[in-house]
């Protein structure tokens, strides 16, 4: 048997190394290899229009909703310990197969059968499928996979993509993770089947920062926390001590900025990930809101309100002087920039009641673009630049989508209180936080554009303030 070799890179978070050579494994030694990547390659859209036109556009999702995609446990070649969750390789592929099956199922696009519902497969068969048992079950597509442990604790995952109508492989990639990571290996390979057959950028291996909830109403614990997308992994990042409020990843993932509270002092500081640190951008006795990354990561917008009328400011990422964008009679807050900088949308009461703005990155040509009736709040710019979210508030609170020119408005949710939309990284999912009438307790939530996927993530404590980052590099 030929052991493969999986270069790893230093600038790879969390010790996970995409291997940019995967050996078919002992069926077919000295396959040649591919090249990995995290989204589809110019070679792969070639190759799917040669096998029919598989990658095709998520607009006609009943097309992929429709897939058989057959997930079985991942195979091993071999039953050893492992810290990994499971104990040893076997049962680690189990864990693994579960894990992806859960992510392409809870994004709405795929409805596909798991593990507990299949059986397992040899060793051999990862790399030479048995395309007429699974065309004898319905399958359309396959999902396969092995896992590996080394002496140095580390394991190897490969995952295999393969079209059991035409009997052909799609795609492969291979991870090499530490025991602990093995979650990051599970959301890489469902980023690859959902890349692969929806044309759409991947989301799984991201992560989502929120505020923790705890205590009486009248004197709520607030920490900041974060978790992977599908809500493991969680852990609080600050003590409670301070309040924390409305956290925000960087473009580059390595720091979220948010908004401190002690004794009635607002500061905003940036957290470093990696190290644990922290450092101050600016502090006012003002009351402060709602701090915001530029996308190229060099600036933040807040909004401060100084002698009754609150504006919306930019500082330097690293702090200093800030300046003030707005100046106009009343309360703007937010500031959400568009993908490529050069836009701003915020909200604002100048007109006399919440509407929605969108200005330039300088402060200029400010206008108004929600006009739908009652009001609008809480904006924030899709990834893809081609929608804006919005809590569209009449009567009750509701998530809801338009256009940057203020068109095509379309509400997402229909509950008593969802609010504060936060976009996943390839713009396809909003996440928000839902308060239940009430007991007033917050939740997390997240919805698909067609508003008819809905679902809640699970979390130890009531949670508001969500924000999702970009795909873990």
């Amino acid at each position: 048997m030929i052991s493969p070799s999986f270069p790893t890179s230093r600038s790879l978070a969390g010790s996970l190394a995409l291997a940019f050579a995967l050996l078919a494994g002992p069926a077919i030694a000295q396959k040649a290899s591919l090249p990995v990547s995290s989204a589809p390659t110019a070679a792969a859209t070639d190759a799917a229009a040669d096998t029919g036109g598989l990658t095709g556009s998520v607009s006609d999702e009943s097309t992929w909703q429709d897939l058989g995609i057959a997930i079985p446990a991942f195979a091993t070649d071999s039953e050893v310990p492992t810290a990994a969750e499971g104990g040893n390789t076997a049962a680690l592929g189990r864990n693994l197969a579960g894990v992806i099956t859960a992510d392409l199922k809870n994004n709405g696009l795929f409805k596909p059968t798991g593990p507990d519902a299949l059986p397992g497969i040899a060793y051999p068969e990862v790399a030479a499928p048995l395309f007429p048992t699974w065309r004898s079950r319905g399958s359309e597509m396959l999902v396969q996979g092995f896992v590996k442990g080394a002496a140095d604790g580390r394991l190897t995952v490969g995952c295999y993509l393969y079209d059991v109508a035409l009997g052909t492989e799609l795609a492969r990639q291979g991870y090499v993770v530490q025991p602990g990571e093995w979650r990051r290996a599970a959301h890489k390979c469902a980023d690859m089947v959902y890349s692969r057959l929806s044309g759409e950028s991947p989301f799984f291996d991201s992560r989502i920062a929120y505020i923790a909830e705890t205590g009486p109403k009248n004197h709520r614990v607030k920490r900041l926390a974060i978790m992977d997308s599908d809500g493991a992994n969680h852990r609080f990042i600050t003590n409670g001590q301070a309040t924390a409020l409305t956290p925000r990843y960087s473009p580059d993932y390595k720091s979220i900025v948010y908004l401190s509270y002690l004794n009635g002092f607002p500061r905003i500081f940036v957290y470093d990930i990696g190290s644990g640190h922290q450092r101050l951008v600016t502090q006012s006795t003002n009351a402060t809101f709602a701090p915001r990354w530029s996308p190229d990561g060099k600036t933040i917008l807040y909004s401060m309100a100084v002698a009754g009328n609150t504006d919306i400011y930019r500082v330097s990422a690293q702090g200093g002087p800030s300046t003030r964008l707005t100046d106009s009679p009343g309360i703007d807050v937010g500031g959400s920039y568009s993908p490529d900088g050069s836009k701003i949308v915020f909200e604002s009461d100048r007109s006399g009641s919440q509407q929605v703005y969108v200005m330039n990155a300088d402060g200029s040509d400010q206008r108004r673009i929600s006009f739908g009736g009652g009001r609008a709040a809480t904006p924030e710019w899709s990834p893809r630049g081609d929608q804006i979210a919005f809590t569209s508030i009449a009567g009750n609170f509701r998530i809801a989508v338009m256009s940057p020119a203020g068109g095509s408005v379309r509400t997402l949710t229909d509950s008593w209180q969802d609010e504060a939309p936060t976009w996943s990284p390839n713009g396809r999912i909003i996440q928000f936080f839902r308060t239940a009438k009430g007991s007033g307790k917050g939740s997390l939530w997240q919805v698909d554009l067609t508003g008819s996927n809905e679902r809640r993530l699970n979390t130890p404590v009531d949670a508001s303030d969500p924000a999702w980052g970009p795909v873990l590099p």
